[in-house]
């Protein structure tokens, strides 16, 4: 139920607070909204009014919220976001529902987008909004509904959809080694390139190749994509998933540095928060993903 209108200040009175609260005076507010001075103050006078409450204290030239009032208009803001967004999905999809999902980049592009285009012929009353994070994040501080998580099953709060594992291989430039390295030993030594979001990739490589290898250095990535094409001009020697990486291979602009185990560092999953209704646009995706793996080897869940 919702509370009683008396306690619902209007949109254009709680613009006005938040305006003044992060700019700092009536005028600074009244000129990004558009609006008189004088209209701010009023505003801001009906919903003291309103409330029943002091919302701002004047010290010289600035304004200030009192400290009730900052504790207000921070839960006034993410409202305001939201309503905004809200806005936005319903602009982008009138006759549907949206699914704002996270996705890693180079998953998202190899693996997901390719299949996107089935989901929207069987889905078109849903529209997908895709978002980038590299790192696992609060699903309460973002207006994701689901995301795209790498690694184990280390997100707390979360369900998880298990996607597929990912093995990776370590692979070069044919400059740098056209028939692979001789040794472990010598592999170690060489230029070795890094992914920032898994800086022990190597060194669990080479313990599942029997080899112990510490204090491994180089140079350090963000993402496969750039990761992929210093490995191609020779830069060094990478660890990357198989997935992205077979055209290279079959192309002869990479060639693989060690003929060895395979090995995996973790999983793909679709995650989603626990604790709140699931949308219905976000049954439609887990439904249909769940159809694009029948058949496919699950990883271990």
């Amino acid at each position: 139920m919702i509370a009683p209108r008396r306690f619902l200040p209007s949109v254009s009175s709680l613009l006005a607070l938040e305006a003044v609260d992060r700019l700092g005076s009536a005028s600074a507010a009244a000129q990004e909204l558009s609006l008189t001075q004088s209209a701010i103050s009023r505003q801001l006078k009906t919903m003291e009014d309103q409330l029943g409450v002091t919302l701002i204290e004047r010290s010289q030239m600035r304004l200030h919220l009192t400290p009730a009032a900052q504790t207000y208009v921070a839960t006034a803001r993410s409202a305001l976001q939201d309503l905004a967004q809200a806005a936005l999905n319903l602009k982008a999809n009138p006759v549907g529902g949206s699914l704002n999902l996270s996705i890693l980049p180079a998953f998202g592009m190899h693996w997901l987008a390719p299949r996107l285009l089935d989901f929207a012929r069987k889905h078109p009353e849903v529209t997908v909004n895709l978002g980038t994070r590299l790192r696992p994040f609060d699903f309460a501080t973002q207006s994701f509904d689901a995301a795209i998580h790498f690694g184990r099953r280390d997100w707390s709060g979360v369900e998880y959809l298990p996607i597929m594992q990912e093995t990776i291989l370590p692979v070069c430039a044919p400059s740098l080694a056209p028939s692979g390295f001789s040794s472990l030993a010598t592999l170690a030594n060489a230029p070795l390139l890094h992914m920032e979001t898994r800086p022990d990739a190597w060194e669990h490589w080479f313990s599942a190749q029997n080899h112990v290898a510490s204090g491994l250095t180089g140079m350090l990535f963000d993402q496969f994509a750039t990761m992929i094409q210093a490995t191609i001009h020779g830069l060094g020697v990478a660890l990357l998933p198989s997935y992205l990486i077979q055209e290279d291979i079959h192309a002869g602009r990479l060639v693989p540095a060690w003929n060895g185990p395979d090995v995996s560092l973790g999983n793909y999953y679709l995650v989603w928060p626990t604790g709140r209704p699931t949308p219905e646009p976000l049954r439609s995706f887990r439904a249909w993903l769940t159809d694009q793996l029948e058949g496919s080897t699950r990883p271990v869940s």
